[in-house]
Order: structure tokens, then C-alpha cells, then sequence
């Protein structure tokens, strides 16, 4: 038996002699402990107080039914669960009928040969010991996993206090709009002036979800914004994933990788260069047209010695970015199927169109078409007005 959980066996009868011939029985036993308690309407309170792995209890006292203390022990959350050996001075099938259906576990004519009694006691002890085990077990496991929540969500709070602030004045207004979805996952996105002239913005998306994806995403994130690819211009978009490919290969990530759109504007000539390692497009739109930066590369991680090349393009005043995660517009209708790719793109052209809280429309949107208040993966879209 457990060390934990040793056997303890309580009688409950008010004939002393009964109690001493149980006590005699049991004594030579290892690892089992007696109680005797010879007054039934003391015989709750007892079983509270000593916590046995199984009761024995006479069904003919005075003073009390002896059915009347089985029902009173299985309405006590203490003892409720506890095995309940009920003794009778003869075989009454239909006492024992009764007292089966008020939670009695088993039926002995006292007294049976002292190897059965202790046959017995061990049986339902085991089987008691057991349960008390696994109700351990559980609430142990249920406190690892309050603790692990706790750890998740001060590990999503600090992902969050890494990201920036909006950007309310200069050439370029940027807002973001960021819903995490139940899971950490491993979106991170950022924007900063390199120098005067040059001002970076990226958004990358590892695979997975779980404190490793957000450990990486937080990696490479902080590579970006401290500049620390050495030898690479921050300001060609190509050069810079090609480093971060070097940099983070799969095989050394725990077999994940993440895709990255990174581009930078320059406003002396409106021009914007730009690279994609496999991440949904961006979208730009201005003086009615709507380009989609797509894709010109794999995944960052995916292909070792990999060469990313830079696009550019002019920006229209009055242009208007959106940079996102998949999480946007990856959504399984109520339906059961999935959102298109082209429905999502001529619903973003309508929302740039409309102007004000894109981000905050397009995530009711979504919620809605999904039939969800939560989505099942990061929400992260960052919106650029040049």
C-alpha cells in the first residue's frame, strides 16, 4: 500500500468484544491501523477525525438503524466515497438488499474467519487508496496547470509591452491592432526609423503556437529592431532576410521557422522596398489601385543559403498600408469552409476605401463570419497612411 495513504479500518459497534476480536485480527497486520468506536451517534465525527480506508459498521445497535448511519455516512462529503462493510449477526437477503442501496460495498455475517476479514479490509482499502491516489495526482496536476497558465500569460504580457507605441506624427501615421488568440502563438511585428530618411516596418509570423514559437518571434524581432545583423544594410529589404535566413535556420530552431514581410519607406521620393519570405501579401492601396506585395521567397528558416531579393515601388499621397498574419483572413466560416483569398482582398479594398477603424471593423468582421468570439489564431494587422 501506499506510504502515503496507509490502511485504516474504523468499527463502528457498540459491543466491546467484537472491537477487541476485529483489533486481534489485524494487529499482527503491517501498515494497518485500528479504531474502535462503539457509539454510533460518535461514529461520524470518528470517521472524520481518523480518515479510514474503510469502515466497518454493525447494522443492529441501540439507539440508531444501522441502515439510517450507512445513509448518514453516504451523505457526509468525508465519508461518502469511503467502503462501507456492513456486519449482521445472520444472512438477510433483503437487509442486505437495503443496505446495497442505500451505498453499502459489501455484506459480512459477523464474524468471519479472521483471513477473510482482512482479505477484505485490504480489498476495498486498495481500491479506496487508489482513487485517493488519483484525486491527488489530479490536483496536483490541475496546480501545474494554474501555474503554466500563470507562466503563458505573463510570458503574453510581456510580448505585448514589446510592442510599439502608434505612430501619431511626421510622413507616415502607423496604428496596429493585436488580439491574441487562446494559445501563445508567434506573431510579432515592429516599425522605427533606421535613420532620418529610411523608416523600417515588418511583421513576421513564426510557426506553431506555444512559448517556443513566441520565444522565436521575439528573437528575431529584437535582431531587427537593435540592428543586430551584422554587415547588412537595414535599409534593402532583400539583404536583410537573407541574414535572417542565415541566422535562424530551422534545424536550430526546434524545426520552426517563421514568414516575414519587412519594408522600408523613404520619404524624400515615396519610394517603398520591400521583401516577402513567404507571408501573406501586403496590401497597398492608393489613387484607386491596390497592389498585393507578395511573396518572392520561402519561409525564413526553410531553405538554407537562400537569397532574397529587394522590390520597390512608388507610394501614392494618401496611400494607405496594411501589413498582417495570416490569423486576419484564415477563417473557417459557419458553414464549415473556409474564407476565400479573394473575397478577403475585395473586402480590404472596400475597408481602405471607407477609411476610419479599419482594423477594429475587420476583426468584427471576421468574428462574425466565423461564428466565434475567439479566433483560433493571432489577430495582427498594422496599418500605415502615408
Amino acid at each position: 500500500m501506499s506510504a502515503d495513504f496507509p490502511i485504516k479500518v474504523l468499527l463502528v459497534d457498540d459491543q466491546p468484544i467484537v472491537g477487541e476480536t476485529v483489533r486481534q485480527m489485524l494487529a499482527a497486520e503491517p501498515g494497518v491501523q485500528y479504531r474502535f468506536c462503539p457509539d454510533p451517534a460518535a461514529a461520524i465525527d470518528a470517521a472524520v477525525e481518523f480518515k479510514p480506508t474503510v469502515i466497518l459498521q454493525d447494522l443492529v445497535m441501540p439507539d440508531i438503524d444501522g441502515l439510517q448511519l450507512v445513509k448518514f455516512f453516504r451523505a457526509h462529503p468525508a465519508t461518502r466515497d469511503v467502503p462501507l462493510v456492513v456486519l449482521s449477526s445472520k444472512e438477510e437477503p433483503t437487509i442486505k438488499a437495503k443496505a446495497f442501496a442505500l451505498g453499502a460495498n459489501d455484506y459480512m455475517v459477523k464474524l468471519p474467519d479472521k483471513l477473510e476479514v482482512i482479505a477484505r479490509v485490504r480489498y476495498h482499502s486498495r481500491g479506496y487508496i487508489a482513487l485517493l491516489e488519483r484525486n491527488e495526482a489530479y490536483r496536483a496536476l490541475a496546480e501545474k496547470q494554474r501555474e503554466l497558465a500563470a507562466e503563458v500569460n505573463r510570458a503574453a504580457r510581456y510580448v505585448r509591452s514589446l510592442l510599439p507605441k502608434p505612430l501619431t506624427d511626421g510622413p507616415v501615421r502607423i496604428d496596429w491592432k493585436f488580439v491574441p488568440s487562446t494559445q501563445l502563438a508567434g506573431d510579432m511585428f515592429g516599425y522605427h526609423w533606421i535613420d532620418p530618411d529610411h523608416l523600417a516596418i515588418y511583421l513576421l509570423d513564426v510557426s506553431g503556437h506555444g512559448v517556443g514559437s513566441a520565444l522565436l518571434a521575439v528573437s528575431a524581432a529584437n535582431v531587427i529592431a537593435n540592428h543586430g545583423l551584422p554587415g547588412v544594410d537595414t535599409r534593402q529589404p532583400g539583404p536583410v532576410l537573407t541574414k535572417l535566413n542565415e541566422m535562424f535556420q530551422m534545424d536550430r530552431q526546434d524545426e520552426k521557422y517563421f514568414t516575414i514581410w519587412y519594408g522600408v519607406y523613404r520619404p524624400a521620393d515615396r519610394q517603398l522596398a520591400y521583401c516577402n519570405a513567404g507571408h501573406p501579401p501586403a496590401m497597398l492601396q492608393g489613387d484607386g489601385v491596390t497592389h498585393e506585395l507578395d511573396a518572392d521567397g520561402p519561409a525564413v528558416g526553410m531553405a538554407p543559403g537562400m537569397p532574397y531579393d529587394t522590390r520597390t515601388l512608388s507610394v501614392p499621397a494618401g496611400a494607405t498600408l496594411l501589413v498582417f498574419s495570416d490569423g486576419v483572413f484564415e477563417v473557417e466560416k459557419a458553414d464549415g469552409s473556409m474564407w476565400a483569398w479573394s473575397d478577403f482582398a475585395e473586402h480590404i479594398k472596400s475597408e481602405i476605401a471607407r477609411g476610419g477603424e479599419i482594423s477594429d471593423r475587420l476583426h468584427k468582421f471576421i468574428r462574425e463570419l466565423g461564428n466565434s468570439e475567439v479566433l483560433a489564431d493571432d489577430f495582427s494587422i498594422v496599418r500605415a497612411q502615408f
